[in-house]
């Protein structure tokens, strides 16, 4: 667990997650995560479901194309959606440098192990 009090955007590096995405992992508990993804023009994260996750994306700036279980929607700052359990759910970025703030109940082991 990365009980940190603080996160200070300045200090963290960006993690390479697959080409054209990148991230940074808040501090978490074992119940809640929090992690900022940065997403080059065209950068898809592919479409997947989580078992145990429950997921809220908040798109903090720039645009995406949002596949909800099958549903597309185009989401800008500002807006968000809900992928729970077993939800399909998948993003393209409209432009360069647009950003979502994941959240995730519970935490993900597999980004920190």
């Amino acid at each position: 667990m990365n009980q940190a009090k603080f996160f200070i955007n300045d200090e963290a590096e960006w993690e390479s997650v697959e080409a054209g995405i990148k991230r940074k992992i808040l501090p978490f508990t074992d119940g809640l995560m929090a992690v900022c993804v940065s997403f080059e023009k065209g950068a898809v994260g592919t479409v997947h479901s989580h078992d145990i996750h429950d997921q809220i994306a908040i798109c903090l700036q720039g645009a995406f194309e949002v596949n909800l279980a099958g549903e597309k929607r185009v989401i800008k700052a500002g807006d968000a959606f809900l992928a729970g359990k077993g939800t399909p759910h998948g993003v393209v970025a409209l432009e360069d440098d647009s950003r979502l703030l994941d959240t995730f109940n519970p935490h993900r082991d597999d980004f920190v192990s």
